[in-house]
């Protein structure tokens, strides 16, 4: 629940709580260690809890994330959706040192740091969120990510105990002992495969994202020419850029040559799309940045409200001074402005403020009399007027 909450506000310091207090390491950590020792009925107990404490989460999350109203996708979500060989790696290594710190008779304390580099909850709620909206996509790349790092941590605590030489509880036949090593094998092809395939995915779109970025700013920003949008679909075939400008519009004749030199740039395969149409354009980049009244919260508004209103309400100081002489006559100077007063942390207050010069100070009685005449004068509920010292 803590992570599902974490993850639909896009909280990292909740999504990080939730990874500690997550159950989920115990269980894998101990079908690690049965299978190192086959000790069978441990490794039939530790799957028993991690399918029990999995199916649980995944319950959870779905339940949450199929009633909470806010349903946006968040980045917190999206980075547990693509896993690849750089997971497999922090699994690998995060359950080596979860391992040596368990076997350790001088007991550290990195188990908290593992939980955090393998992140085994978030993903496992992700895969939640994605049944509850339908994202069968989102669904299947998160629970390949938790799938990741339940075996390799499993698998990396399987070598510590055998490089620690535990002392094995049932005595297998070579046979046996070469069917377990050919599972594990197995499992990690399974996982490791399409994992590599990801990681040059992700590798293949950040040098095309690269050359796309060296291809605008050669042709486009070098010559002055100012890019307004950008939008690039890599996974389409042929890949698609599409642009549009702020004033520069171009021939047939000149997108096509444009679309010829994208290869001079290593970018084939791919499709030039300039947006010359002032309608369509305006739509793609309204979609483009989601602008609308609700992206400025509520306080930002207050803080516009206040300022508009301490910039409209100017107040004749020099009139002001004249009458209250005629009231007051020790009065010298005056100077009356609007002040912004914080009231908590989430509410703010325009009140005017005015600040007198005078041989004396008044009486009670006398600043409360100019208060009121002020409020009245001004039209104004409330007033602050202090001494000039």
């Amino acid at each position: 629940m803590v992570a599902s909450v974490g993850l639909n506000v896009n909280s990292t310091a909740v999504i990080i709580g939730a990874m500690l207090i997550s159950p989920l390491m115990g269980p894998i950590v101990g079908a690690g260690f049965g299978l190192g020792i086959y000790d069978f009925e441990l490794l039939k107990r530790s799957l028993k809890n991690l399918l029990v404490a999995t199916i649980v989460g995944l319950l959870v999350s779905t339940i949450y994330f199929y009633i909470s109203p806010f349903k946006e996708t968040q980045s917190e979500l999206l980075s547990r959706t693509s896993p690849n060989i750089y997971d497999i790696l922090i699994a690998f290594f995060g359950g080596l040192v979860g391992a040596v710190a368990i076997t350790r008779v001088e007991k550290g304390n990195p188990i908290p740091g593992v939980a955090i580099a393998t992140a085994l909850m978030p993903p496992l709620c992700t895969a939640g969120y994605g049944i509850a909206t339908g994202n069968y996509k989102f669904f299947f790349g998160a629970m390949y990510l938790y799938a990741i790092n339940c075996i390799f941590i499993c698998i990396s605590t399987f070598f510590i105990v055998k490089f620690l030489s535990y002392p094995i509880k049932k005595q297998l036949d070579e046979r046996s002992q070469k069917k377990v090593k050919y599972y594990i094998t197995t499992l990690l092809t399974i996982f490791i495969l399409p994992s590599i395939y990801f990681a040059y995915q992700l590798f293949e779109e950040k040098k095309y994202k690269q050359q796309i970025t060296v291809f605008t700013d050669k042709e486009f920003t070098d010559k002055g020419i100012t890019i307004v949008y950008k939008k690039t679909q890599f996974n389409k075939n042929p890949k698609v850029l599409e642009l549009g400008f702020l004033s520069k519009r171009f021939s047939d004749a000149e997108i096509k040559e444009l679309n010829q030199n994208l290869k001079n740039y290593e970018l084939n395969n791919t499709k030039l799309v300039i947006k010359q149409d002032t309608t369509d354009l305006k739509s793609d980049i309204l979609n483009e940045i989601n602008y609308n009244k609700s992206a400025l919260s509520q306080k930002d508004i207050t803080i516009l409200n206040l300022k508009k209103e301490i910039e409209t309400n100017h107040f004749e100081n020099k009139k002001l001074l004249a009458e209250l002489k005629i009231l007051f006559p020790n009065i010298e100077n005056i100077s009356i402005s609007n002040h912004v007063f914080n009231e908590n942390t989430d509410s703010l207050k325009v009140v005017p403020v005015l600040i007198y010069k005078s041989k004396k100070d008044f009486e009670t009685s006398e600043k409360n009399k100019i208060t009121l005449w002020l409020k009245q004068r001004l039209s104004k509920k409330q007033i602050e007027i202090y001494r000039q010292q």
